[in-house]
């Protein structure tokens, strides 16, 4: 953990169809091949807010034939990882800038250890993610973790981990793309967060129109989500972090 007030922001994204095309279950249907269509039905059921993610998980475990082990998990990312344009810059440049960058998702553990373990992406100094696949604590994993059970959790762990780190409202950057990102928006609201939609589907569209939760920015579009650079996000988290009144 970073002494206090050693981060100038927060910035809390989460990863599936956010950061990267992936989603939370590849890994699964990529050993289990079979899984792949009622793994696909679920995710969509929890990111439009149909069923919890509690749910979804249930009914993954009773789906599942074995584990994912470490090797399995490997053998998935060797295959199949990649990250949409500029993640990876953004995140160093997060870190050069005194932000910390936490990734908080509904996706799994384990598949972070082994994405930081093989450094497909620059150190990442916090880690919000559900348990269902974890391994043991290698050297690598993020200093700060906090178990993801549910879609509100996203706010809860932000908030922690802003507290923890001394970092004040009107100094937190978070994004998503769907609906099971929106109560992390309204929370976001509620202490003066920038807001930003990467690749914004309409779930998320219409979570935050129905409750008057401006959007502060877009990036990509789901038609065409391999175009927008993160690194065109760093004029909008400066200007709103020059804004701040709140940092001394």
């Amino acid at each position: 953990m970073a002494q206090k007030d050693s981060y100038r922001a927060l910035f809390s994204s989460d990863w599936s169809e956010c950061l990267a095309p992936s989603g939370p279950f590849d890994c699964i249907f990529f050993n289990y091949p079979d899984l792949k269509d009622p793994l696909t039905t679920i995710f969509r059921q929890y990111t439009s807010n149909t069923i919890s993610l509690g749910e979804a998980i249930r009914r993954i475990e009773a789906m599942m034939p074995g584990p994912v082990t470490e090797d399995m998990m490997d053998a998935y990312l060797q295959a199949s990882f990649a990250t949409y344009p500029g993640a990876a810059p953004f995140i160093r440049w997060c870190h050069e800038n005194r932000i910390l960058f936490m990734l908080n998702t509904t996706g799994m553990k384990g598949y972070y250890q082994r994405m930081l373990a093989q450094a497909l992406l620059p150190p990442v100094p916090a880690l919000s993610a559900h348990p269902f696949i974890s391994y043991p604590k290698g050297p690598t994993d993020p200093h700060i973790f906090l178990p993801l059970h549910e879609i509100q959790d996203k706010a809860a762990n932000s908030a922690a981990v802003a507290e923890k780190s001394g970092i004040p409202a009107g100094r937190i950057i978070i994004m998503g793309d769907s609906g099971g990102d929106g109560p992390h928006f309204a929370w976001g609201a509620q202490v003066k967060a920038l807001l930003i939609a990467s690749r914004p589907k309409p779930s998320l569209e219409k979570y935050c129109a129905d409750r008057g939760i401006v959007i502060h920015h877009r990036i990509g579009t789901t038609d065409a989500p391999e175009k927008g650079n993160f690194m065109d996000m760093v004029p909008w988290v400066e200007a709103y972090l020059a804004s701040s009144e709140d940092w001394r």
